[in-house]
């Protein structure tokens, strides 16, 4: 949960660094990608990459294996623009919001509205549900979770450091309510998740009308990340084939922003 403190230091950096244009020399920060990140933050930080696409801004990633540790909010992923460190999605879409590029200013205050509503649907549910199968399901936190995060670490330290993370997660999804879910029950909070999700995108190419908007950074983030990532427990990601137009979604969601920097 963030804090005043990190709320009032994000403010005073938004304020401060909008000032400023857009600089050629942006750095995206993360974990690597081979060995190491975890699902919730790799869809967190494809989530910040498929907005800076929509957005049309220029950013470089960087690999760091301590990012989280380097994140002013210890979350990856975060920016680093000149002087300033802006972490996670939100923060950063404001901080992008103040430089003038506005993915939802075509949306009337309703549609605004009901966009949040549903980025709150992904946050309370698909984030958690990543978070509790990598950290509460007992095949996912030993044969994934702990080998990765534990990965930079020499011994004793690539034990003791996932124990302690593992407190940490469980306490939050313990008073979140999610901690006590059943792997069914997470099930279907996705299913439900999903199912609103696809609702109201339709046969639309994108949620709100004929461009992209925060809601198609964050879904595309997360629901892509699930149904491309290997785990020796797919549920989630078996759920959301169930629903052809999110998994078509994504498919042109990469292929629109991803495929000329995968290329390159």
């Amino acid at each position: 949960m963030t804090t005043l403190k990190e709320m009032v230091a994000s403010a005073m950096t938004v304020e401060l660094g909008a000032k400023e244009p857009w600089p050629d020399n942006v750095n995206l920060y993360q974990t690597y990608e081979a060995g190491q990140i975890l699902l919730p933050d790799s869809a967190s930080c494809l989530s910040v990459k498929a907005f800076l696409e929509m957005c049309g801004l220029k950013y470089s990633v960087v690999l760091r294996n301590n990012a989280e540790h380097m994140s002013p909010s210890g979350k990856v992923p975060f920016i680093q623009i000149g002087p300033f460190l802006i972490s996670e999605f939100e923060p950063i879409i404001g901080f992008v919001n103040t430089k003038g590029f506005h993915l939802s200013a075509n949306l009337d205050d309703t549609e605004r509205a009901e966009m949040r509503a549903y980025m709150a649907l992904v946050d309370n549910i698909l984030v958690n549900a990543e978070h509790y199968i990598s950290w509460c399901d007992a095949t996912v936190l030993q044969t994934v979770t702990k080998p990765r995060y534990g990965s930079p670490y020499p011994w004793p330290l690539n034990k003791l450091v996932p124990l302690k993370k593992w407190y940490e997660e469980t306490s939050r999804l313990k008073a979140l309510g999610w901690s006590q879910k059943t792997l069914s029950e997470v099930c279907e909070e996705v299913q439900t998740c999903c199912q609103a999700l696809s609702e109201r995108l339709d046969k639309n190419n994108f949620f709100f009308g004929n461009r992209p908007t925060e809601l198609d950074a964050l879904v595309f983030g997360h629901l892509f990340t699930i149904l491309t990532t290997p785990m020796p427990v797919n549920k989630l990601a078996e759920i959301v084939k169930n629903f052809d137009n999110l998994v078509h979604f994504c498919a042109r969601i990469e292929q629109q922003y991803f495929s000329a920097t995968e290329a390159s």
